[in-house]
């Protein structure tokens, strides 16, 4: 259900701190122009925690009415509160995604019972539900014997977006459940490794700005050409390790402003990245060739 490069869309903003539909729409399109496989909606790196829910609903119309019947929509419903997720599933469900992405919730750490049941009243609207796996921002590394019961008491579940660096886990995911799931990469840095174990795809933050780099690199390793396939990964692995030198996705937003899409603001809490990263940034856009970069 859930296979290829999935962009988890960042939202451009104005200097003022107003969302640039202007630009949002050159990158939408730029996405659609390099060929990714979907687009997440409403994830972390659209700075959703900062977004009203007006906002939310006017970015849903905005982007649906250009993506629908074009690639695969997800639209991220998480919350750490069931409530509040289900209604926002409920919200989602207005706009007809393919798929909505929750994440496991975040601070309160839920026992067992009480993740399988969030799931469970989440999944009972009917979308297919890609659960999202992040321990290093949630603090919830979900155990292997939760993970059994949470996909065999929640049939929901159509794929597991895997941010979990311990690649031990992977590994024992991806066969495991490979037949069960679609297995998404949410590592950007990772991307090869995860495809060598059989994940169906990605979502990643960086293909905001190498999406056609990203596509390049599924397509050939699904054509059995590993080499060349890790060899475009590793033509563009210096900037999506510096994708990162900062909270996501400031430095993507530093990168987007440098191609012509919208300007690098992002909301508080999260602020402008440092002199230093900005040079470190510069210095690698001018080295990697323009065919992996989006164009406006």
């Amino acid at each position: 259900m859930f296979t290829g490069v999935y962009t988890a869309l960042a939202t451009p903003m104005q200097p003022s701190g107003e969302i640039d539909y202007a630009a949002l729409e050159r990158l939408l399109q730029a996405q659609l122009k390099a060929g990714v496989h979907g687009i997440v909606l409403l994830g972390t790196t659209a700075e959703t925690p900062t977004l009203s829910a007006q906002e939310k609903q006017e970015l849903l119309k905005f982007c649906t009415a250009r993506l629908a019947g074009k690639v695969k929509i997800i639209i991220g419903t998480g919350a750490n509160a069931t409530s509040a997720a289900v209604e926002n599933t409920r919200a989602a469900q207005a706009f007809h995604p393919d798929g909505v992405l929750v994440v496991t919730p975040y601070y309160n750490k839920p026992n067992p019972s009480g993740l399988i049941a969030h799931y469970q009243q989440v999944a009972a609207l009917g979308t297919p539900v890609v659960l999202y796996h992040i321990p290093g921002r949630t603090g919830l590394k979900v155990p292997a014997a939760v993970f059994e019961k949470l996909l065999a008491q929640v049939p929901q579940i159509a794929a597991v977006k895997e941010s979990d660096y311990d690649m031990a886990h992977v590994t024992d995911m991806a066969v495991k459940y490979k037949k069960r799931i679609n297995y998404l990469c949410g590592n950007d840095d990772l991307f090869p490794m995860y495809l060598a174990v059989g994940a169906s795809g990605i979502i990643s933050a960086a293909a905001n700005v190498f999406a056609p780099a990203f596509v390049k690199i599924y397509n050939l390793f699904k054509e059995g050409k590993t080499a060349e396939s890790f060899s475009v990964f590793a033509s563009i692995y210096p900037l999506i390790k510096a994708c990162y030198a900062e909270t996501n996705p400031t430095c993507i937003k530093y990168m987007l402003s440098k191609i012509g899409f919208g300007s690098e603001a992002v909301r508080l809490p999260l602020g402008e990245i440092s002199t230093e990263h900005k040079a470190q940034i510069d210095a690698l856009l001018r080295q990697v060739p323009g065919e992996f970069m989006i164009q406006g």
